[in-house]
């Protein structure tokens, strides 16, 4: 899923500071991914007149990495694509390792290193390796896979910002966004999963359920090949954010180790503050990345109660807002000068009023953080409507004079569905909307 591209890197924005179960998404066609507390069941029905669906049964999730195939085999640790070596797929020390074992000399191995990422090469293919030893090149042809990702299609939005579509080999389609900015920190959104299995109501790509995980490889190649074809156009990328198609510590393994290829000095060489991990909630993983990266994390709220948010968030039902929030102020009491960021996409009576304000400030307390008022971007199914301007700047100011640092900004690329929230295709058949709580019914034109 596109989450919430944070406000930091966007020139569109407003800063001011005062001194129970989940329902799972559809994922086809890896096996079942289901919800721990909540039953759900698919049945299909054909007809003369088409196709019914009904959502009745059961169904547990599991956050497992063994169900949904990540895009890339491996054989003693070492990503593979055919029997040949992913290249993209390796953080510098395995690359090395791998170079060594071939007979080549480390130094050749940094020189490779430095062509895949560095020096303005972001080398596609052995052609494109000037100044290798000709050996270790015919070595690299024969052995060695360079590309994951084909270009299907590049969309420009009125605001300049540009959605590229990806495909693989197994006809997956994923897309990728750069949202360019002219103080000089443009941003590659970029995804994690082929769809999504989280089923937040407001998201697009959460309609499509999980199709699968991306290999650190495929991950990488985004942000790589968002430098390759746009940096003549926007200039230099400074920033990266997981919040494009997937939730990216669903998909933990691949994540950190992507995150690790994309801050690594010798290459692309971005900044782990300036390379944000989105996630919609997972606890368990939350405490792992908080340990094991130093990466920027951004946590999507979207509600001031347990009530709201596990209807348009199911993942509350399993990791609520107590333990959320309780593990973040534990784990970051003893990680020095780290901010976690907060995404709050305003959703018109349904999380936007004074009071949801008020509870806001109180659950964020004691947390070391900044919060990002999103504007919720319309797609086709979606029952939520837009916060207008007025309300978001009055729902800030409630928090700055609070003390609170906060964001606010619009929707950018939104007339190519590029905007946060609207990244993917859903298929025939999809992800479950959750039955509207009765309270809300009429900010949702009461429906049921």
């Amino acid at each position: 899923m596109r989450r919430h591209l944070t406000a930091l890197f966007y020139p569109s924005l407003t800063l001011y500071h005062p001194s129970s179960s989940i329902i799972p998404s559809i994922s086809l066609p890896s096996p079942p991914i289901s919800s721990p507390a909540l039953t759900h069941s698919i049945s299909s029905s054909s007809s003369s007149h088409g196709r019914s669906l009904s959502f009745s049964a059961t169904a547990t999730l599991q956050y497992s990495q063994s169900t949904i195939p990540s895009g890339g085999e491996k054989s003693n640790g070492i990503p593979m694509k055919d029997s040949k070596v992913l290249l993209k797929g390796m953080r510098y020390t395995e690359l090395e390792k791998w170079v060594l074992s071939h007979g080549y000399r480390p130094a050749q191995a940094l020189m490779l290193w430095k062509r895949l990422y560095g020096d303005n090469i972001w080398a596609y293919s052995v052609e494109e390796l000037e100044g290798l030893n000709k050996d270790l090149k015919s070595m690299l042809s024969k052995h060695a896979e360079f590309k994951v990702l084909h270009l299907k299609d590049m969309l420009t939005a009125s605001d300049g910002t540009k959605k590229i579509l990806f495909t693989f080999e197994d006809g997956l389609v994923i897309e990728t966004v750069v949202i360019p900015c002219r103080r000089g920190r443009t941003t590659v959104c970029i995804s994690s999963q082929v769809g999504c299995t989280m089923n937040c109501q407001f998201c697009y790509t959460g309609r499509m359920g999980l199709k699968r995980n991306l290999s650190a490889a495929e991950i990488v190649e985004q942000a790589v090949l968002a430098r390759r074809l746009l940096s003549h156009e926007v200039g230099s990328i400074t920033n990266v954010v997981f919040m494009g198609m997937g939730e990216p510590l669903h998909n933990i393994e691949n994540v950190l180790k992507a995150a690790d290829i994309l801050v690594d000095e010798h290459g692309l060489h971005f900044s782990p503050r300036k390379v944000t991990i989105s996630t919609s909630g997972l606890v368990p993983q939350i405490k792992r990345f908080l340990k094991e990266s130093n990466c920027a994390l951004a946590v999507s709220l979207n509600a001031t109660t347990d009530e709201v948010r596990n209807w348009v968030m199911p993942i509350n039902r399993k990791y609520n807002l107590e333990l959320l929030l309780g593990t973040l102020r534990e784990e970051l009491s003893s990680k020095h000068n780290y901010k976690v960021l907060f995404e709050y996409v305003m959703l018109a009576g349904v999380n936007d009023g004074i009071e949801d304000a008020k509870r806001l400030i109180d659950l964020v307390q004691g947390i070391p953080c900044k919060i990002n008022l999103i504007s919720f971007n319309p797609h086709s199914g979606s029952l939520f409507k837009p916060t207008s301007e007025e309300k978001m700047i009055e729902f800030r100011n409630i928090l700055a004079e609070a003390g609170c640092i906060v964001f606010l900004r619009l929707s950018r690329g939104d007339d190519q569905m590029a905007a946060c929230g609207q990244l993917g295709k859903p298929g025939e058949i999809q992800a479950p909307l959750l039955k509207v709580p009765p309270k809300f019914q009429v900010a949702l034109g009461g429906s049921v």
